[in-house]
Parts: structure tokens; C-alpha cells; sequence
């Protein structure tokens, strides 16, 4: 017995010894939110008081002292994804993750973005006052490296942490750049298509602008088929394993004075971008006697993004402009180190690339490029001894000042300053969101934009050897869409098409009108909004688009060959609003059909990869309205059966029983049961979390979440097999400003502020998100030292 009970306290203590050092590992990694420390090179204490979610308010006497305790702050929140980041562009993902991110690392290392941020860096003058508070950004984040404690995602994978450079932030811009584009998932494939099936097939596409739906207006108005497939495949495959979350989409809308309860200003913005964990967006409030900004950083980004003061506030969408074309290069047959030019034979660039591999031997490889850019022969495996494609990209073709419009657009106190920055953004391209406290409102589309020659439709494989098919000019920004104090009191953006400027309509890669069209009738039909009205008009569910696509697929069904559960199933599809509540079934109901309807609309011509690869891009999601009002279209013919040929009401009908057969052996044959809460969830993925042992702990969700594709609270989702409803993007933040009461403005994180999971703000906004609540964005200080939960001051250090 008395050895019994040795044993039993011997256990217990080793399991208290084992709690022990548990929780004294926990809370060494844990970010360090209050205290002293000292800060090397600020001039003059700082204090940061973060508040009840987290959130830093940075009062310094000067800005660079600022900066420095931003960039300390910041990544010891967040080192982990400013290290991925600054990785994707400089292709040295495979260092952290192994030779499975080889293909991705080739083809960002092909696209050039690492080589473009050295020359950009070693031209940067050198007293500029952007790069001087960069480069203090990065004193802040350097320090932390060096003195604070190493992320747990480091110790897990073994990676050493390493000093930031202002190349990085270039490098990050780059990435931020290219997952805007949707040419590569566009362009090839559309190519292939005409190829193959001929240019009948691509009528029902709406590759051309639409005049029938709703534009974005401006004011004033005076200004080979396997070679294309394995583009797609390999681009898709380089792309689908990132790590990070790509840019999808968003909304914005400024209220000018005239529609406002209050006679003020109201903003709201909530860029859409793919869920992730940590989330996108950093929130910090900075104060000196001669600046303040609350604003939105990226990971690794000194300068915010998104952002608001007493002044003016401001933030993004993206423009959906087409920036990337690819070229068909000819090789010359006598020579295959030359390709052809409209001025003659010039001789392929050849560079060779090393790229680190955990647990390997380094991998090196050559890549050609030409005067459009790399050769993707050679990048994409599945293009070796095929016909040479290259790609030409704007945001590496011209001098790259996005930094230095970030910067100035952060620091402007007027709408004029505001808009002179504007300019120098190349690319990405983006609607910029502009509202003030003068009652000023207005959206430019901001871009390097080009002219091409008249008839070359760059939504195809371009002719790279006779010189007819290349850019004419650049646009001046003069040029670009916009619209400033338009007399119908508000601007607004969802991706859709922009009206043109001076007799230019530029074509994209735009969105359907879903959104636009009920941001434009909410607007539209009211006055006197208020803050809380545009909250919820920011988490509207409500599609105005999806009933009438209903009503007309229920056109074409022959109600006397169905039977009467069927029947009455169509008749609650036919009385739906487009709302999509959880316990809502008739979303359930319209999105089966809709991907029964495509599938058996376009995947007997296009076969299982193409058709997938259809379904990723924006101009699926501009067929689906149009293609079912449409009574003669060379779709319907079903290719795989002979002797007859198939009706839309054939092809109608039997997506609609596929649909209702599906949900029946899936939930039952009780329609109360098909709700939207067990088919459309979201969960907030870390890359760590994809270990099945780790998912509990890195992982946020999953959750139901109310909402669809191409409503206001866009949940962004991809049709596949599964028939379920992943949410893979959406609202990054929610935020509005209320310039009549702008303490009291308004915002909300899918997650939570901080990246360490060992933090209380990892996931504490989270459920807040899903139920669709805010919180405030406080500006006053005496609230804020009130609610204050922890003070970190920063001292000047007294080392030499």
C-alpha cells in the first residue's frame, strides 16, 4: 500500500512537473502586451495601450519612433505571416514546406517579382520619407527577431528566423499584385475552347460587356488545345497550394452628405479576401503631435491600406482590370536559342534559378524569358516541348512607386492630396474608396492601363512574332474611370464593369452585377441612412439576381411529368426572396440545380478538367443569369448521345430531379431538413492546421455562416462534386465611418487580431464575425485609456 501511493504521488508530480513546464513554454511564446522595453533608436518614450480586442494605440512624439514600435508590435503578433509573405514572391516557399511547393516557388521566381524588387530598392532615393519610416518599420520588426520570443509555427518547422529587408516589402507587394489577376485561369482556357470547339461556343460566354446590367458610373463623363489546357492545370496547381489567402473581390459604397441622416459622410468598405488564419488585416491606431491614422496593415507592409482619421478615410476594391497577356513565341527552327520578332530573330534570356528544399539538396533550374516576360515552357512541367508561351505581366514592366502611393495616400489631408498619390499605383489594380469630413465623396480605378490595337481581344493567347498584337501606349491616369461628388450622392464598387471615360471602356475580368445591382437598389431607394442602417446593409444576405434566374429555369419545366413533392419543391424555389438565413432551404435547392444546369450545359463539350477550370473563374459567374434566358444556344446539345439532340428544357428538368435526388439521399426526403447551415460553413485555415493533429489548435471553425457568392456578405465559394458550400473567401473586415459621429465608427475581424495562438486575441472576434456584430474602431483617448487592458511602453535604449 505505501508503494502504491509513492507510486501515485511520483506520477503526480511528474504530471505537475509536466503542467508546469507546459504552461511556462506557453507563456514564453506568448506576445508580450504590457511592461517596459527598450526600443533601439527612438528618440523619445512611446506607449502602446492595446485595447479590449487587441488592438494597439501607438502615442509617440514622432513618427519614426512610431514606426519602429509598430513594427514590434506587429510581428510579434504576426512574424509568422510576414515570413510566408515575403517567401511567395521570392520563391522560397519549398525552405519551409518542402519539395512539395517546388512548382509554386518556380513559377513565382519565373514571374520575376524578387529581381523587380532589387532594382526598385537600389533606385529608391535615399533621404525619401517613405523609405526612412519603412526602414524604421523594419527596425521594429528586426528587433523583435532578435529579442523576442520565436514563434511556435518556427519551432515546429524548424525555420530560422531571419532580418527583414525593404526588398521584402516589395516582394509581399508583388505576391498582393498577383493574386488580384485572373488572366491565367482565363485566358488559356478560352483560348483552348476556341480552338477546339470553334468560336460558335464562345457566343454564350460573355467575354464582351454587357450594357443590359449595371455599370459602375462615372462623373464627370468628359474624360494547340493541350498546350492552353496545361497552362491552366499547372498555373491552378503552382497556385492551389499557397499557404496564404489570394485577393478575391470586395465591396464599397461612400454616402455623400445629401443621403446621410446626420449630413455627414458615411463609408463602408469590406474587401473580400480568402479566409485564412491569422486574418488579413492588422489594425493599428497611431497618434504623434503631427499625425494619426487608424489604420489597416498587411503583414510585412509598413504603411495601411485600408484607413481613416478626423480628416477622411479611405479603402479598396479591386478593379478586375486585365494586366496580364500571354504571347505565343515562335522559335526559330535553324536556331533554338532565338525566337521571332517583328524586327527579326532576337536570342531567348536564359536564367538560372536555385531554390533551397527542407530536407533535400538544393533544386536549380533555367527558365527563358522574352521581351513579354518568362517563357512558362520549362516553369510548368506539363508544358515541356510544347508550343512556347510567354506571359507578360504590367506590375514588373514599369517603374514600381506602389509604396510611395501608399505612403502618400496614408498621409494626405485633403481629397486633393489624396488623389495626386493615386497615380504611381501600377499595379495591382484597384477602386480606391474615398469619403471626407467637407462632405467630399469619390472612386478612381487605379491602374496602369494600356491601349491595344483595335480588334486584338487580350482574353486570348496573343501573337508574340508579328508585332500587331502589342500594346500601343499607356493610358494617362487622367484616362483611368472615376467618379468625384457625382450628383446622385454616392459612389460605390462591387467588381462590375465601370463605365467608360472619354469614350474608353476598358475591359476585365469583372464580376456579374449581383452585388452592384443590390448595393445600387438599397442606395437608391432611401435616404436619411444612418451608421446602424449600413451595418446592415453590409450584412445583407439578400441576392436580387437568384430568384429571377429561378424563374427562369422554371420556365422550362413541364410541371405535368413531375410529381407532386416535386412540384411543390419548385413552387417554394419560385416564392424565394434570394435570402440566405441558416435555416433557409431554398438556397440549398438553387445551388444544386445551378451546378447540375452548368454541368450538364458545358461539361459534355469541355470534360471533367476543363469544366472545373471553368468554374474558377469570374466569367462562369457572368453566364449563369444571361445563359438561362437564353432559348437557342449550341450548349444544349448533349455531344456524348447520338440520334437526337437535347433541349434547354430536357437539360432544365433533369438537373432540377439531379438536384432534389441529391439533397434526398443526402438529408432525407423531408425538405425541412436540406437547411443552408449544413452545407455552407466556413473554417479559418492556418497552414499548420492542414497536420490533422494540429487542426484543433491552428484551425478557427468550422462555423454555418449565413450568406452565398455574390450577395453583399459575399461567403465565396466554388461549385465541385461534394455539393457542399466550403466558404473559402469573404468580408477580411467589415468597417464603416460615420463622419458625424467618427469615434464611434465601426469594424469587425473574421478571426481576431493577433496570429499566435497562444494569444487571447487569436480567435476572440470570430463568433462576433459569423453572427455578423461589430466593434468600435476607437479613436478618443480618454476611451481608450479607459478600456485599455495592458500598457507596453517602449523606452529609448541606452545601448551604444
Amino acid at each position: 500500500m505505501k508503494r502504491r501511493k509513492i507510486v501515485l504521488w511520483s506520477v503526480l508530480l511528474l504530471f505537475a512537473v509536466g503542467a508546469l513546464a507546459v504552461i511556462i513554454f506557453i507563456q514564453a511564446l506568448k506576445p508580450t502586451y504590457d511592461g517596459t522595453k527598450e526600443l533601439d533608436h527612438i528618440q523619445k518614450e512611446v506607449q502602446v495601450h492595446f485595447d479590449t480586442y487587441g488592438i494597439p494605440h501607438i502615442y509617440a512624439e514622432n513618427e519614426r519612433d512610431a514606426m519602429r514600435s509598430l513594427g514590434y508590435v506587429h510581428a510579434q503578433d504576426r512574424l509568422w505571416q510576414m515570413e510566408l509573405l515575403r517567401r511567395v514572391g521570392s520563391g522560397r516557399l519549398s525552405e519551409v514546406f518542402g519539395p512539395d511547393m517546388l512548382g509554386t516557388d518556380k513559377f513565382f521566381l519565373s514571374l520575376g517579382i524578387d529581381e523587380a524588387s532589387r532594382k526598385t530598392v537600389s533606385s529608391l532615393a535615399a533621404n525619401g520619407e517613405a523609405k526612412e519610416l519603412s526602414e524604421a518599420y523594419l527596425d521594429g520588426i528586426n528587433q523583435f527577431i532578435a529579442e523576442g520570443p520565436t514563434p511556435v509555427e518556427f519551432i515546429l518547422t524548424g525555420l530560422e528566423k531571419k532580418p527583414f529587408a525593404l526588398t521584402d516589402i516589395y516582394n509581399t507587394i508583388g505576391y498582393m499584385a498577383f493574386s488580384f489577376a485572373m488572366a491565367h485561369k482565363t485566358d488559356p482556357l478560352l483560348t483552348n475552347i476556341r480552338n477546339k470547339l470553334g468560336p460558335a461556343y464562345l457566343e454564350d460566354f460573355e467575354i464582351r460587356p454587357d450594357s443590359t446590367t449595371i455599370w459602375i458610373p462615372t462623373y464627370p463623363r468628359s474624360l494547340s488545345d493541350s498546350i492552353q489546357n496545361g497552362v491552366v492545370v499547372q498555373l491552378e496547381r503552382a497556385l492551389k497550394g499557397l499557404p496564404l489567402p489570394q485577393f478575391i473581390g470586395s465591396n464599397s459604397w461612400v454616402l455623400g452628405p445629401k443621403k446621410t441622416k446626420n449630413g455627414q459622410v458615411i463609408f463602408a468598405n469590406d474587401p473580400h479576401i480568402g479566409f485564412s488564419q491569422p486574418s488579413v488585416w492588422y489594425e493599428a491606431h497611431i497618434v504623434t503631435p503631427d499625425y494619426e491614422k487608424y489604420g489597416y496593415h498587411m503583414a510585412g507592409i509598413p504603411f495601411p491600406l485600408l484607413g481613416h482619421d478626423r480628416a477622411l478615410a479611405y479603402g479598396l476594391t479591386m478593379f478586375e482590370n486585365d494586366d496580364i497577356d500571354f504571347y505565343y513565341e515562335s522559335t526559330n527552327p535553324q536556331d533554338s536559342t532565338q525566337y521571332a520578332t517583328k524586327e527579326g530573330w532576337k536570342t531567348y534570356s536564359v536564367i538560372t534559378r536555385s531554390i533551397n528544399v527542407k530536407d533535400g539538396d538544393p533544386v536549380e533550374f533555367r527558365y527563358r524569358t522574352t521581351e513579354h516576360g518568362p517563357v512558362l515552357n520549362g516553369v510548368l512541367d506539363e508544358l515541356e516541348g510544347s508550343r512556347d508561351i510567354a506571359m507578360s505581366w504590367i506590375y514588373t514592366k514599369t517603374q514600381n512607386k506602389v509604396l510611395d502611393a501608399v505612403y502618400g495616400m496614408s498621409h494626405a489631408s485633403t481629397m486633393e492630396e489624396f488623389s495626386t498619390s493615386l497615380k504611381d499605383i501600377h499595379a495591382p489594380g484597384l477602386n480606391v474608396m474615398y469619403g471626407d469630413a467637407q462632405g467630399n465623396i469619390a472612386w478612381w480605378a487605379s491602374a496602369k492601363l494600356y491601349e491595344m490595337p483595335k480588334g486584338v481581344d487580350t482574353k486570348f493567347i496573343l501573337n508574340g512574332a508579328n508585332g500587331e498584337e502589342e500594346p500601343l501606349r499607356y493610358m494617362d491616369f487622367r484616362e483611368n474611370p472615376r467618379s468625384i461628388n457625382p450628383p446622385w450622392n454616392y459612389v460605390y464598387s462591387a467588381n462590375n464593369q465601370p463605365d467608360s471615360i472619354a469614350g474608353n471602356l476598358y475591359r476585365g475580368y469583372y464580376l456579374p452585377q449581383n452585388r452592384a445591382k443590390r448595393i445600387v437598389d438599397l442606395l437608391q431607394a432611401k435616404y436619411k441612412w444612418d451608421r446602424e442602417d449600413v451595418a446592415t446593409m453590409i450584412t445583407d444576405v439578400t441576392s436580387s439576381v437568384n430568384p429571377s434566374i429561378v424563374l427562369n429555369l422554371a420556365k422550362n419545366m413541364d410541371v405535368a411529368q413531375m410529381s407532386a413533392d416535386r412540384v411543390g419543391e419548385l413552387d417554394r424555389l419560385n416564392a424565394w426572396d434570394g435570402s440566405y438565413p441558416l435555416d433557409g432551404v431554398e438556397g440549398t435547392i438553387f445551388h444544386r440545380w445551378v451546378y447540375f444546369f452548368l454541368k450538364n450545359t458545358f461539361g459534355d463539350e469541355l470534360g471533367d478538367t476543363q469544366f472545373d477550370q471553368l468554374l474558377s473563374t469570374h466569367i462562369l459567374k457572368r453566364m449563369i443569369a444571361p445563359m438561362v434566358t437564353k432559348e437557342n444556344s449550341i450548349w444544349w446539345d448533349d455531344i456524348t448521345t447520338t440520334g437526337k439532340a437535347e433541349t434547354k428544357s430536357e437539360i432544365i428538368m433533369k438537373s432540377f430531379d439531379q438536384a432534389i435526388g441529391s439533397l434526398e439521399k443526402e438529408f432525407g426526403t423531408d425538405p425541412e431538413e436540406w437547411t443552408w447551415d449544413k452545407v455552407h460553413t466556413v473554417e479559418h485555415e492556418h497552414p499548420i492546421g492542414k497536420v490533422a493533429l494540429l487542426r484543433s489548435f491552428f484551425n478557427i471553425g468550422p462555423f454555418p455562416v449565413v450568406g452565398s457568392r455574390e450577395v453583399i456578405n459575399n461567403m465565396g465559394f466554388s461549385y465541385d462534386e461534394s455539393l457542399h458550400y466550403t466558404v473559402s473567401s469573404g468580408p477580411s473586415t467589415r468597417r464603416i465611418v460615420d463622419f458625424s459621429d467618427v469615434e464611434n465608427s465601426i469594424s469587425i475581424l473574421p478571426t481576431g487580431q493577433s496570429g499566435n495562438p497562444f494569444s487571447p486575441y487569436y480567435e476572440d472576434q470570430a463568433q462576433m464575425f459569423v453572427r455578423g456584430e461589430f466593434r468600435k474602431m476607437m479613436m478618443n483617448k480618454e476611451e481608450i485609456l479607459r478600456n485599455s487592458h495592458n500598457l507596453l511602453t517602449f523606452s529609448p535604449s541606452h545601448r551604444p
